[in-house]
């Protein structure tokens, strides 16, 4: 089981854009929020800080999940990248409570905010970085299907909205409408640990071994049972890990076949799944049909 070496400078393109892209943020962000004392900053601040601690754990847990099977992990290391995804979700749902305490101690004792002007284009710039860096991520999941990139996606995506409203916040501000940065602050808290939440639930579904979608096992079964000579399949299996799919089934044969021409069978009905499926590792079992269950 080896990962394309476009695959591997893709991951790890894409995790290291991402840490440049949060630290670069938090940066700007902190100067603003100190200029300014915008609740919906520190929000912004905030998520950016615990964006980076995430992004490092999704650097390391990639270079991690791109080492090659060996005698301890038989089946790679590729559920790193879930671990790492559970550990983004807990840094994310750190930034929301933190965000929303902040919040609303700004709604109880109410503070002018300063340096509007700063803030917009801080927030502006944000906005621009993380739209570009979105894009190139939704690529390499596109190409990889890679589930640490795909929840470093879901949060940014979370952060593209974020830092709309932190924009929109600090215009209103901007036009005296003042208590509408803590407000804008605390809905932002609860969309945050909704995004969360959303990215633990799919490293969960990854590590507990849960299926691949019902349209894609049945299309695996459907191209199996296509094969010239095979007369049908069942206990399809599947599971998930990082980069890699493992498929298992058993492969519906006529009991006189020669042990040979079982296993050329076995062998198409394998390529027939990857060659729609390349990110599939095939396992396929021949049955008798005398002995298959019904």
């Amino acid at each position: 089981m080896k990962i394309e070496p476009q695959h591997a400078r893709l991951l790890r393109l894409a995790s290291g854009a991402a840490l440049a892209t949060a630290l670069l943020l938090t940066v700007a962000k902190a100067v603003a929020w100190w200029l300014s004392g915008s609740v919906s900053l520190l929000a912004g601040l905030t998520d950016s800080l615990l964006d980076s601690a995430a992004s490092l754990l999704n650097l390391i847990a990639v270079h991690y999940a791109l080492r090659p099977a060996d005698d301890d992990h038989r089946y790679g290391h590729g559920k790193a990248e879930a671990l790492a995804g559970l550990g983004q979700a807990l840094f994310i749902g750190a930034s929301a409570v933190l965000v929303a305490v902040q919040a609303v101690e700004r709604l109880q004792h109410p503070q002018p905010l300063g340096a509007p002007a700063l803030g917009i284009t801080v927030m502006l710039l944000s906005l621009a970085m993380t739209a570009g860096l979105l894009l190139f991520q939704s690529h390499v999941v596109k190409l990889t299907g890679s589930t640490a990139i795909r929840a470093d996606s879901l949060h940014y995506r979370s952060d593209l909205l974020l830092n709309g409203s932190i924009l929109l916040a600090l215009v209103l501000a901007a036009f005296g409408w003042q208590q509408l940065d803590a407000l804008f602050g605390l809905a932002i808290a609860v969309y945050i640990l909704w995004s969360a939440l959303s990215i633990m639930r799919e490293a969960v579904a990854v590590l507990m071994d849960e299926e691949l979608g019902v349209e894609v096992t049945e299309r695996m079964h459907l191209l199996a049972c296509a094969v010239p000579g095979v007369l049908g399949a069942h206990d399809l299996r599947t599971r998930v890990s990082g980069t890699h799919w493992f498929v298992q089934l058993h492969l519906e044969l006529p009991g006189e076949l020669p042990l040979l021409e079982a296993h050329r069978l076995c062998e198409l009905a394998e390529r027939a799944i990857r060659s729609e499926f390349p990110r599939a590792e095939v396992l396929v079992h021949p049955d008798p049909i005398e002995v298959v269950p019904h």
